[in-house]
């Protein structure tokens, strides 16, 4: 490369520098001029930067809302009833707990104070309502712990806070009123016996919960005597409230959904299938029997259902469309949070449509991988007596002033529909039978009708666990009650037994009229 060369290729390298840096400064003084002087394009660009900044901040705005409503409606009653939250803490410096009723208005907890002003949480009915109303030493549980804020929140007359506050006198907590019957709390309890299991009692038609039950027991009088040897019983497990955090095979209570899947299958057919039960059978390489090798001979599913026939189940059972089935039961709320005043375990179903065949036969007959709660299988009944529709389950009737004036009021909702209107009368026809002609015997009496299933879970090394869920007055639904019996036997020589006696105590109490 010549001289001439190189200085051509020097002027044209400056003068692409000087270009950018004319550029530079042009773009330098055009941004700043431009905060000063008005231009067409100006104000093109302005506009879209604050159509930009506008957007952004409704953005965080509408994120900042969609915040607080999740926040009051889902997570405030949860950080408010923590343990942690100090907020609490003080309030119980002020206000002394209110108490808990019953809806038969008896006391179910409540704080006394001797001379000298200590306080005592006392609880009169001791173990019977340990695990729903819970305690509030060594930590809290059930509706003590649920409603804790509540309890610790004081409505009454200004008046009367006034006269407290110069007094030095602590204000009174509000009130929690339940839906729970101590009538048939002691029914459900004493037939429980001292075996381990659970009962529940819902309303179908409220969702509210009458009784509710779980062995084995304490007593939250004497939590400070009895906390370590309790807290430490891994074998007994008696501060485990069964009814909500039990996990159980359902046996064949669980017919009922292997049912209903049937029949929609097969919603114009369902009444021609047949089949010869011998008492055994081979499916997809799966040994099943009936319960004691029992021989149903030849079963419709109505019969084979009142029968509780393994053999027919299964066989139906394997024929069943694997994804509609699975679905099904995530509609009947398997795997789902179930909405409560109390925590309740979530219930496991494992079947889809990509499943092995070899673990079908054990699943429609509510066996392998299939666990559920008393409570949740209560919910089961209470939607098909009530013509399909799931009403929102509920401990709490009210919250009251210690004077008696209404601060919150529960009123029944519905929940979801599980199933039509025609599929569940079906399945009501089919559950009546099982009291009149098959497994429910036992609760056949002139007080009332009923309708249920009965089940019989087989506990590996275990004897099997007995369930029994029904309901009473089959014309017009009264109380749906459900039981679970560990290590037992037959659904129908223990469970359904215990049953009959909270449904007597329900119609000799007339709690019925009581409560209509």
């Amino acid at each position: 490369m010549n001289k001439h060369q190189k200085s051509t290729q020097r002027d044209r390298t400056s003068g692409r520098q000087s270009n950018r840096v004319q550029t530079e400064s042009v773009s330098i003084w055009e941004r700043l001029a431009a905060l000063f002087v008005p231009k067409k394009g100006r104000k093109l660009r302005t506009n879209r930067y604050m159509f930009h900044t506008s957007l952004f901040v409704v953005v965080i705005f509408l994120g900042l809302i969609g915040y607080l409503v999740k926040f009051t409606i889902y997570d405030a009653p949860e950080i408010i009833n923590s343990p942690y939250n100090k907020r609490t803490t003080s309030l119980s410096e002020k206000v002394r707990r209110g108490s808990i009723m019953s809806a038969n208005d008896k006391i179910l907890a409540e704080t006394t104070v001797d001379d000298e002003g200590n306080e005592t949480r006392e609880y009169p009915y001791e173990n019977m309502f340990a695990h729903v109303v819970g305690y509030n030493s060594h930590g809290k549980a059930g509706l003590e712990s649920a409603y804790n804020y509540d309890l610790l929140t004081s409505h009454e007359q200004l008046v009367e806070q006034l006269k407290g506050g110069v007094s030095g006198e602590k204000s009174v907590g509000d009130t929690i009123v339940t839906t729970l019957d101590t009538r048939l709390q002691k029914a459900a309890y004493n037939a429980l016996g001292d075996y381990r299991g659970a009962v529940v009692a819902i309303e179908p038609k409220t969702g509210k919960v009458r009784a509710m039950v779980s062995k084995p027991d304490f007593d939250p009088n004497e939590l400070d005597d009895i906390w370590e040897e309790i807290n430490s019983d891994e074998d007994n497990s008696c501060l485990l409230n069964r009814a909500t955090q039990g996990l159980y095979p359902p046996g064949s209570t669980y017919k009922v959904l292997t049912a209903l899947e049937y029949i929609e299958e097969h919603p114009g057919s369902y009444g021609d299938f047949s089949y010869d039960c011998t008492g055994e059978t081979v499916v997809d390489s799966v040994r099943i029997s009936c319960y004691e090798d029992e021989e149903h001979g030849e079963v419709d599913l109505n019969e084979a259902f009142t029968k509780s026939c393994n053999t027919a189940f299964v066989t139906l059972g394997s024929t069943l469309n694997l994804k509609r089935f699975a679905a099904l039961n995530e509609k009947f709320l398997f795997g789902q949070s179930i909405p409560f005043d109390l925590s309740v375990k979530q219930s496991r179903f494992d079947l889809d449509e990509n499943s092995q065949k070899s673990e079908v036969p054990q699943t429609v007959i509510g066996q392998g991988n299939t666990l559920m709660t008393p409570f949740h299988n209560a919910l089961i009944m209470c939607a098909i007596a009530n013509d399909g529709v799931l009403m929102k389950p509920y401990l709490v009737e009210s919250v009251e002033s210690s004077d008696g004036a209404v601060v919150e009021k529960t009123e029944p909702t519905e929940y979801k529909t599980l199933v039509d209107k025609k599929d569940a009368k079906t399945l009501q026809k089919m559950l009546q039978n099982v009291v009149t002609d098959g497994t429910g015997r036992t609760l056949e009496t002139d007080l009332y009708t009923a309708a249920g299933k009965t089940g019989t879970a087989e506990n590996e090394g275990e004897r099997s666990h007995s369930w029994f869920f029904g309901y009473s007055n089959v014309e017009d639904p009264d109380l749906v009650v459900c039981v679970i019996v560990e290590n037992s036997g037959a659904g129908s020589e223990y469970a359904a037994p215990i049953a009959k006696e909270v449904f007597d105590s329900y119609y000799n109490n007339e709690m019925k009229d009581y409560y209509s």
